[in-house]
């Protein structure tokens, strides 16, 4: 079961948009072929001769067969992946007028009998045809026009053959109504595939913005603890060296004074390191509702016990809640999310995250994430269980016992 429904499952939300609009398309070719091509083969009944009934459904099935590679080829290029097909719209195009021309002629010589088989193959011609040629028009201004040419187009092609004038414009009617059904339908197809690709393409990017804005708030800090105590160490070291040369006794109280200085600059970066490294948990809980419910997911956070905890302790759960906020954003599909903190009745402290969405097999390799909240949370004695429960849910959850907690605070 996980291998027939894995295909679904871990595709990303544009690739899940993206095979169901192309699935809706690639019905469309049966569409055509069985409303439209079976006219003239139900009209045949009855009849000594099978040949143009027959050639008709053909003519409908290649037809049908054409503009389904033509809006194949068109979504690639909606999405970025390939040119424009402009080549294979103009020979749909052309294919699609002599098909209907053809049909026309034979209308008028009496090959074909039946007075709504005419116009049934015309139509289905003209609007398939147009939702294709849509699909490869980025304008919607451009797009207009197509339905507008083809009732226009076929209009001019019946009172060419010598149908009346009335005829002439029932056909244009027709075709332009559906028309611009078919190119409306496949225009918002378009645009909605290329907004999802949009959007997955910038949350992309905001996360590597906001991976970028942290590497320069980090070296920023990093510069303003150093940027001054270096500059200091290097003039006290140059007149340290004068003094020296000199045989000046207070070259020896200048050296001490950049001993002092380089050893304040040690506790310093060990100062920015550190808070770098830890985590608050308040602002990581605040954090991961946020980014959840920007990422359009279902997300309840039930935090209580937070604020009286120690800081070593907010520190590592706080590393649970970002690395799991994380791996919810880039495993699965989930739509809800659920981040509980609570203390138990022997002290213990408990932290779980449960997700549904998650993909039964892993997309990818394991990474390190798990395994470092493991280091972090067996240096307070406590446990990280992470796994499927059934349902497509993912849960994890971290504890660290209340005898723990009980030496931390009375350390502190």
């Amino acid at each position: 079961m996980p291998k027939l429904t894995g295909w679904w499952k871990n595709r990303s939300s544009a690739g899940k948009v993206e095979l169901y609009t192309r699935g809706s398309f690639h019905l469309f070719v049966l569409l055509e072929i069985t409303s439209f091509g079976l006219a003239p083969v139900a009209s045949a009944a009855g009849r000594t001769s099978f040949v143009v009934p027959v050639s008709l459904f053909f003519l409908l099935c290649a037809h049908a067969v054409l503009c389904g590679v033509l809006t194949s080829k068109a979504l690639h290029w909606v999405v970025g992946r390939r040119e424009r097909p402009t080549r294979l719209a103009v020979a749909t195009a052309a294919a699609t007028a002599a098909g209907a021309l053809g049909v026309l002629v034979l209308r008028v010589t009496g090959h074909i009998v039946e007075p709504a088989v005419a116009p049934t193959l015309v139509a289905g011609l003209t609007w398939f045809a147009s939702g294709s040629l849509v699909l490869c028009l980025r304008s919607v201004r451009r797009m207009w026009w197509v339905p507008s040419a083809a009732a226009l187009a076929t209009g001019l092609a019946v009172l060419a053959v010598g149908m009346p004038a009335t005829k002439a414009l029932g056909y244009a009617v027709g075709v332009l109504l559906g028309s611009l059904f078919f190119g409306a339908t496949c225009g918002f197809s378009a645009w909605l595939l290329t907004t999802v690709y949009e959007l997955d393409r910038s949350r992309e990017v905001q996360a590597r913005l906001a991976v970028a804005e942290e590497r320069l708030r980090f070296g920023r800090d990093l510069h303003d603890v150093m940027g001054r105590n270096l500059a200091v160490i290097a003039l006290k070291s140059e007149l340290a060296v004068q003094l020296a040369r000199r045989e000046r006794p207070e070259a020896v109280e200048q050296m001490i004074e950049v001993q002092r200085i380089a050893q304040e600059s040690q506790r310093e970066v060990r100062d920015v390191v550190r808070g770098y490294r830890e985590a608050d948990l308040a602002v990581e809980l605040e954090g991961a509702r946020g980014v959840l419910s920007a990422a359009g997911m279902d997300c309840r956070v039930d935090f209580g016990a937070g604020p009286d905890l120690p800081s070593e302790v907010q520190s590592a759960l706080g590393w649970v809640v970002r690395e799991a906020t994380t791996n919810v954003l880039r495993h699965g599909d989930a739509q809800r999310c659920l981040i509980r903190l609570t203390a138990l009745e022997g002290g213990a402290v408990t932290l779980v995250v449960e997700n549904d969405g998650a993909p039964e097999t892993p997309a990818g390799p394991p990474g390190s994430g798990l395994a470092g909240l493991r280091e972090r949370l067996a240096a307070l004695d406590g446990t990280l269980q992470a796994g499927l429960v059934g349902d497509g849910r993912f849960r994890l959850r971290a504890q660290i016992p209340g005898r723990r907690l009980e030496e931390l605070e009375v350390r502190a």
